[in-house]
């Protein structure tokens, strides 16, 4: 992609578009498959749709990678009890996806999985489906943590993290 047509790709979407692909009452399905999640689990959960970068990161040569980094780091997923917070993050400008996972839980995890996970969810969004391709990816990485950091009986599970859907 050229760098002018990148700049009018992302300076053309924004969290509108999101919001035309995930319905109110989707966004609120998905906020509570993450609380559901939860539930079962120690880790946290947090799924961010972006439109299209802002200027400066564009200016900048952010690309999606770093992107997810830089929100991974503002939406606070690393700072959990355990280190195994889980972002899902779609950048609509560019078409892709990034799966960030907390050190707790990266250490366990192979890339190769993160990365086939990311791949399904891509196949969803690709058909139209995001709400089911995003739900699909939350309950895969929540099988993952309840793999990894099981609930254990008889403890309340602390919501560190809002359950949201984070539409930039």
């Amino acid at each position: 992609m050229t760098n002018l047509t990148r700049w009018v790709r992302h300076l053309w979407l924004d969290a509108d578009d999101a919001r035309r692909r995930l319905t109110t009452n989707g966004l609120q399905r998905l906020a509570q498959a993450v609380a559901d999640s939860e539930a079962r689990h120690r880790g946290e959960l947090r799924v961010c749709v972006e439109g299209g970068l802002p200027a400066p990161a564009l200016w900048h040569g952010i690309g999606p990678r770093q992107r997810a980094i830089d929100l991974f780091s503002q939406l606070r997923v690393w700072d959990t009890a355990h280190n195994n917070g889980v972002l899902i993050y779609l950048l609509l400008a560019e078409r892709r996806i990034e799966v960030l996972a907390d050190r707790g839980l990266s250490l366990a995890v192979p890339d190769a999985q993160w990365q086939a996970l990311a791949e399904r969810l891509s196949a969803a969004l690709q058909a139209g489906q995001f709400e089911a391709g995003l739900a699909q990816a939350i309950d895969e990485v929540g099988a993952l943590l309840r793999q990894h950091f099981p609930a254990h009986a008889g403890e309340t599970q602390r919501n560190e993290l809002p359950d949201a859907v984070v539409l930039l």
